[in-house]
């Protein structure tokens, strides 16, 4: 069980290094809307994230008002159209939002950019499968955890084991309810994200093709092979 809960943590790890500048099978579109209930949140903010894999629509939280209000100036303004998913983790995640992304040559590093602003951490919502959450700089450079301007991540996970859910609680200390447990062990998430990152929303369509690019080829920095673009437009808030 040690040897799990350290995979947990390398790849914590990884997607902190990731944010330093700023085989799960698919699960049904209605496990995304059980979790808003879970969350406790009531955002009714719907945004599309229209990719060249598929779209994806994503309910935005009233919990994390900052990050909201953010998320939706950034589609109204184009912000992130024709940016990246620039990097890319079956069982974990796919993140984007670098700005630098979007003439981004062939194996060019990306993950630092983003506009010269942070947010204030908004912890409360959980990382199930499907939740929309802020990528950041990591601890030692951001002691209190402020969020990137424009960098994003999606979760992907899939159902956790118990003996690993269960390690993970003992080791960080967090609290869950039952439901909470109960979602983590049916549905799927990452948890060890929970309290370290800002989780603003969650996907309402679309689980499938988040694990379609998830899958999608990729090279040793994990960024995928075939440029996976983005167009970002709110359709109500």
């Amino acid at each position: 069980m040690k040897k799990l809960f350290l995979i947990f943590l390398l790849a914590q790890f990884s997607i902190l290094m990731s944010c330093s500048g700023s085989g799960q099978e698919t699960t049904k579109d209605a496990a995304a809307s059980d979790s808003e209930a879970i969350a406790s949140t009531s955002g009714e903010a719907i945004v599309l994230i229209e990719t060249t894999l598929g779209n994806i629509k994503v309910k935005l939280y009233d919990s994390a008002p900052e990050h909201k209000k953010n998320f939706l100036k950034l589609a109204k303004e184009g912000y992130l159209d024709s940016t990246l998913f620039h990097r890319v983790m079956p069982g974990f995640m796919i993140q984007g939002g670098d700005p630098d992304s979007k003439h981004a040559q062939p194996g060019q590093p990306l993950g630092t950019g983003g506009p010269r602003y942070t947010l204030p951490a908004e912890f409360g919502a959980k990382h199930f499968r499907g939740a929309l959450a802020a990528a950041r700089q990591p601890d030692q450079v951001n002691p209190e955890k402020r969020s990137s301007g424009s960098q994003f991540y999606i979760v992907q996970n899939g159902p956790i084991p118990q003996e690993q859910l269960d390690m993970m609680i003992q080791q960080k200390g967090l609290q869950y309810t039952p439901e909470e447990r109960d979602y983590y062990l049916k549905v799927g998430g990452y948890p060890p994200l929970d309290g370290d990152y800002t989780v603003f929303g969650t996907v309402v369509e679309g689980l499938d093709v988040v694990d379609k690019i998830a899958y999608a080829q990729r090279d040793p920095r994990d960024r995928p092979m075939q440029n996976i673009s983005m167009k970002v437009k709110v359709l109500s808030e």
